[in-house]
């Protein structure tokens, strides 16, 4: 497996990796078909321009992706020391692989090493995802609130939607 920073030239690969992920049902509140190039394009464009973006490649296929882990800046200038929509997708063949947790380490890295203009990271889980939420638990990040009946879930029900953060630690004032 190969993890470099994404480029423009990948949304259609991250696209069919995200339309992947998402027909498993597996954590993306996007379905398959709200996977669009214009939807991909946009947070690719953005994490290029203000976050971080990553990508990992397929180790016999380059031309398909295993996994990808982004965020951005999410616009007003009192929010320029936050990355947020932090998003991580790996492909389900691949799950359970440590391909997630490689990712995201090696984001949060990058994060804590080349960008300390970035004093948070943020992300939202769902309520029902206890799995992610002590995944990102173990990499630091902590439970903030709960927003709740934030998710209509396939059957009508509703659940929360619980924000996350990371504290950079070598955050510049």
């Amino acid at each position: 497996m190969h993890i470099r920073t994404a480029a423009l030239e990948d949304v259609p690969l991250i696209r069919d990796l995200y339309r992947d992920v998402a027909r498993q049902g597996a954590g993306l509140a996007r379905t398959e078909e709200e996977m669009t190039e214009d939807y991909v394009k946009d947070f690719v464009t953005r994490s290029l321009s203000s976050g971080l973006i990553l990508v990992a490649e397929h180790p016999e296929n380059a031309d398909a992706l295993i996994g990808e882990i982004h965020a951005y800046r999410p616009g007003p200038s009192v929010f320029n020391h936050v990355l947020s929509g932090l998003t991580i997708a790996v492909r389900p063949d691949f799950q359970g692989r440590k391909i997630g947790r490689t990712l995201f380490t090696i984001f949060l890295e990058q994060v804590g090493i080349n960008r300390p203009d970035i004093g948070k990271v943020e992300l939202i889980a769902r309520e029902s995802n206890i799995k992610a939420i002590r995944f990102y638990q173990s990499f630091g990040f902590l439970i903030e609130g709960r927003m709740e009946m934030r998710i209509r879930t396939p059957d009508g029900n509703y659940e929360a939607d619980i924000p996350m953060g990371w504290q950079n630690p070598n955050f510049e004032f």
